[in-house]
Formats: C-alpha cells, structure tokens, sequence
C-alpha cells in the first residue's frame, strides 16, 4: 500500500495551479466501458480537487476541459461532451456559490450549444464577486489562439505589442501565471494548453488516470512543488 505523504507546509502551497486532466477515455476503456463513462468519472475528480485547492489555500485553479483541437474528435463525443458540460455545470453552480468560489470560462466559445453559453454567462455573473478561490475553465482553449487574440486586441487598439500589454489581453488577465501544472494521464506534453502563462511554471507529470486523481496524488505533487528551488532564470544562491 502507497503511504499518503505529510502536509505541504503552508508556505509552500502554490498560489496557482494548473491542470491538464487526461485519461478519461483509457480509464472507461479498462473497464470495457464508453469514454463518456470515464468523462462523468472525470467529473468527480474535478470535484475533488476543487474541494482540495480551497481547502489548502490555493488561490486559483484553472482546469484543461477541452481544446479547440477536440472539436476533431468524433461528433457523438463531442455532442456528449457538451451536455454532461452543460448538465454538470448546472448542477454545481449553487454549491461553488455557496463555496466562495468564483467561476471563469477562458477560450472560444461562439461554436458552444447557445444555452451552455448562457449558462456559462449566467454562472460568471453570479460568482463574480467571490473570492475564496478562482475556478478557471479551459474550454474551446488553445494556447496559440490566446496568444493571437491577444496581439489582434492590442493591433486593433493601436497599442505597441510589448510582454506586458499582451499579457494584459490574454484571457488569463488578472490571475497570476500559474505555479504549478499538473499533468495526469503519462503523457509528458503540455498540449497548447497555457502557452504563454507557463513560462516558468513547474511541469508535474504523473501516470494516473485522470478519474483515480484523488488527494493523495494531489499531495504527492505539491510535495514535488515544495521540493522545488524557484529560480526565474536567476543564479543559485551560493552558485
């Protein structure tokens, strides 16, 4: 039996963490199951880990839930998708309100079914003003995208592309860059997802399977982050 590993000692909790929540479809193929079965697994982790980064002072979590390069997957995933999307979201608005958390959407939505895109509005509207902890959304996202919306933005205001301006214009604006993404899943890839914002962030990968991400993973990765040495491209100290 894997032992649970100690508390990350409060200072070294990341401020921002970063998700790309793979595995799903292999999870529900393990169990001769259809990958929608792995995707509404999906959804309890994501519960799960939302309940973890509050609880531990996370500030911000931004989630990888779907990539504009998923629109290529075949139609009736895609369909299904967006309505355990749609469904899921629906019924969690109450309980993430009640949480103090407050929900963002960051990507292209305009292809999204017209109520999930109301409910989106509706769900940003109405947490707006909570601050226990930032729930960011990554659907119809690709960090190239965010990267080219944001230097159309600045051209069409006239403004010089400088780092800081452009920054501005990503959809990410007012979150701090992430500290710590995690991948699940085995793969050692970070998909355009964040492109921009992970410049120096640190790169957790591990094997498990989306839907088995639980809090003893959780711990295991803020226990690598707290190992971390943080240097931004500085010298060492004692180097």
């Amino acid at each position: 039996m894997t032992s649970t590993p100690p508390p990350t000692p409060p200072e070294a909790v990341p401020a921002h963490v970063a998700i790309v929540m793979d595995g799903n479809g292999r999870w529900a193929k393990k169990r001769g199951q259809p990958r929608a079965f792995g995707h509404r697994a999906g959804v309890k982790s994501v519960r799960r880990i939302v309940g973890e980064c509050r609880k531990r002072g996370v500030r911000a979590l931004t989630l990888f839930a779907f990539s504009q390069e998923n629109w290529q997957r075949p139609a009736l995933e895609v369909t299904l998708l967006m309505q355990l999307f749609l469904q899921t979201l629906a019924r969690e608005i109450e309980s993430l309100h009640k949480n103090d958390i407050r929900l963002r959407f960051i990507g292209e939505h305009q292809d999204f079914p017209a109520d999930l895109r109301t409910l989106m509005r509706k769900a940003e509207k109405q947490t707006a003003k909570n601050k226990s902890l930032v729930l960011a959304i990554a659907v119809g996202y690709g960090g190239q995208w965010d990267i080219a919306q944001a230097a159309q933005a600045l051209c069409r205001e006239g403004q010089a592309i400088t780092p800081e301006a452009l920054e501005s214009r990503l959809v990410t604006a007012g979150l701090p860059a992430p500290d710590l993404m995690i991948r699940t899943g085995g793969e050692q890839r970070i998909s355009n997802f964040l492109l921009w914002q992970l410049a120096y962030t640190e790169l957790y990968f591990c094997d498990t399977l989306w839907p088995d991400f639980g809090e003893a993973e959780f711990d295991r990765a803020l226990q690598w982050y707290a190992g971390r040495e943080r240097r931004f491209g500085r010298v060492p100290e004692g180097a």
